[in-house]
């Protein structure tokens, strides 16, 4: 993985913000976090960055909600965006991606999983 690859991390739950952000880092990614929706879209009004990891289910503004402000602002809209939820069930992965997200990962997030995604994403850029 190379060095100049940054993600934002939106999740609520401060302990997958912990874990997932230790296992970016260890694979060189420079990550910034973001707990919910709103400060999802505020701190990407002020940052680049590669690709968003977003969960969700969270409370306030949930991923979807979130994605629909991304995809109607014209400085955002670009944005790739991974869905991350523990919803497996059927529909969900289609759900997500009709809500305007690039790709699809199911919690517990498989980091092997998660970084072909993350290069996929960059490499289509």
């Amino acid at each position: 993985m190379n060095a100049q690859i940054k993600v934002l991390l939106v999740d609520d739950d401060e302990r997958n913000i912990f874990a997932l952000s230790a296992y970016l880092k260890a694979k060189k990614i420079k990550v910034e976090t973001a707990y919910d929706g709103k400060e999802c879209i505020e701190k990407l009004q002020q940052l680049t960055v590669d690709v968003v990891l977003l969960d969700m289910m969270m409370p306030l503004m949930d991923g979807f909600e979130t994605l629909g402000i991304l995809r109607n602002d014209e400085q955002l809209k670009n944005n790739k965006v991974i869905a991350l939820t523990a919803l497996a069930m059927k529909g969900d992965m289609e759900r997500c991606m009709e809500a305007g997200a690039d790709d699809y990962c199911t919690k517990p997030v498989d980091i092997d999983v998660l970084l072909n995604k993350i290069n996929d994403l960059i490499s289509k850029a």
